[in-house]
């Protein structure tokens, strides 16, 4: 896996440099640099979103495409029936559940000017990525998601 760039191999697996920076293993690096790792900084309502069974994330984005806020609003009574979710651990299910009633609100109110509609595809489709990131977790898949 490693590459040849100037008689010198990149590539190779690199742990950490002097600044404290994580590489990945076997990734090539561009002019001898670090790769970072990056975490995506989520908002409250992106971070309420449940982690749902993948049959029920179908579902869920299957009504929303059609009923936009629809499999939002379902996605929320899953919370209070076990759903984990991000936020849950800092705000409590409860806090969780009235946050999610609130983006399926949004989703309807402003469905009618088409922002509402693509919110519930996006929302939707956040929630299928999250049943198959969670289920490669269960099932020790590396995750490329």
């Amino acid at each position: 896996m490693a590459q040849k760039e100037g008689g010198s191999e990149q590539g190779r697996v690199k742990v950490e440099d002097s600044l404290g920076a994580k590489a990945m293993a076997g990734g090539p690096m561009a002019g001898g640099g670090v790769v970072v790792e990056v975490r995506e900084k989520k908002g409250p309502l992106r971070a309420a979103i449940p982690t749902m069974p993948f049959p029920l994330a179908v579902i869920c984005l299957f009504l929303n495409t059609f009923i936009p806020g629809l499999g939002t609003f379902i996605s929320a009574f899953s919370v209070l029936c076990g759903a984990r979710s991000e936020l849950i651990s800092e705000r409590g299910v409860c806090c969780v559940f009235w946050l999610n009633v609130a983006a399926a609100l949004i989703q309807i109110l402003t469905a009618v000017i088409m922002v509402g509609w693509i919110m519930s595809i996006f929302w939707g489709m956040d929630m299928v990525i999250l049943a198959i990131s969670d289920g490669c977790r269960d099932q020790g898949v590396p995750q490329d998601v």
